[in-house]
């Protein structure tokens, strides 16, 4: 495969240059607003180095830059729920609201402050625009889903018309069982009455595996394209015949760069009804967590979670002292500009370090 011959030039390239003095040299050079640390690297290892060695870290910069490009649109060799990449970059997708609720733009990289385990860090990424994204609809098919799923479909194209154009979104439906809603031709869509066949073309019956079909998506998510991945979950009712546990899902939501949405849709006489275990998913991932008390409340949600989806900015960081592998880091993001007044900032609060632990066999009891 041509990622192979990319992988194998990429070694002998990366060989050739370590053998410099040069490589090392400015790793901790600081980045300015845009920058990312491999291009201020190569910017201060430029003006210190004969042409021929700026030429040879240019063309290896090149490749690492084309083969994690590749990774990321083939797949196959990303390892799946990593909320950094190889060089330990810590993406955040935060949401910044003023007092009255309404989303503050025009803030600058200076604007913020980043901390890990109380530490600030420096901010070695930032950006304000419209990326699009990877968006997993996860809707409940159990049998008391019935009449509320024609309020979820009014709801779905809604969110399709208010989101980017160029975002990539499928379905996961789920009763006692979990299925992808779209044809096994398209993995994703943008098409709004697709995604409403998606829904549809799955019986409303059956318990509720919510825990199933949150771990599915989130696997799911890894083979679309787009940088910031998003969940959507509908349910109206708790967990009662997933094969995995509360604690394993939320281990693997803590681990993935994901946001995860979750609109409650309970009866209040439903004994399954468990509202914390959507919160506790919202929270996790620095999504946020809504329970309408009409039905009809559900369309404006999906409104304002496409824009609030639309509206973030992006802050990367890479941390100063290196997380060992399982380890749970704190995250605390704050934002203040003159002229704006005490600001909110809503985020994922924290992240596990390294790969997820196996979950698959876990049973619940």
């Amino acid at each position: 495969m041509w990622l192979d011959a990319v992988a194998h030039a990429l070694v002998r390239a990366v060989s050739r240059l370590v053998s410099t003095p040069c490589w090392g040299t400015h790793r901790r050079s600081e980045t300015g607003v845009g920058k990312s640390a491999d291009a201020a690297r190569t910017s201060a290892c430029a003006t210190s180095s004969p042409p021929g060695l700026r030429k040879k870290f240019g063309s290896a910069l090149a490749l690492l830059l084309l083969a994690g490009f590749a990774a990321s649109i083939g797949g196959q060799d990303t390892p799946s729920f990593r909320i950094a990449v190889d060089v330990n970059l810590v993406v955040l997708h935060p949401t910044v609201r003023d007092r009255k609720g309404g989303f503050v733009s025009g803030l600058g990289e200076a604007d913020f402050k980043v901390y890990e385990d109380r530490v600030r860090q420096s901010i070695r990424l930032f950006r304000h625009d419209d990326l699009p994204v990877t968006v997993g609809l996860v809707v409940d098919h159990s049998g008391s889903m019935r009449p509320k799923l024609m309020h979820v479909i009014a709801a779905t194209r809604t969110f399709v018309r208010s989101s980017n154009p160029e975002d990539q979104i499928f379905v996961v439906n789920f009763n006692e069982k979990v299925t992808l809603g779209l044809p096994g031709a398209i993995r994703f869509t943008d098409r709004p009455e697709e995604l409403v066949a998606a829904i549809l073309n799955a019986p409303a019956a059956g318990q509720t595996a919510l825990y199933d079909a949150v771990v599915e998506a989130l696997d799911r998510l890894q083979a679309g394209s787009r940088d910031k991945k998003v969940l959507i979950v509908i349910s109206d009712g708790g967990d009662n015949a997933s094969a995995h546990k509360l604690a394993g899902v939320l281990q693997v939501a803590a681990m993935s760069s994901a946001e995860v949405y979750t609109i409650g849709i309970f009866d209040e006489d439903d004994p399954d009804r468990n509202p914390d275990v959507l919160r506790r998913l919202a929270r996790a991932t620095g999504g946020q967590a809504f329970f309408p008390d009409r039905l009809d409340e559900v369309v404006a949600i999906c409104e304002r979670i496409a824009h609030d989806i639309r509206n973030q900015y992006t802050v990367g960081y890479v941390p100063s002292e290196p997380a060992l592998p399982g380890a749970y880091r704190n995250i605390r993001v704050e934002a203040a500009a003159a002229g704006y007044g005490k600001l909110n900032v809503r985020t994922r609060t924290g992240y596990i370090a390294g790969e997820p632990a196996p979950i698959a066999n876990e049973r619940a009891k």
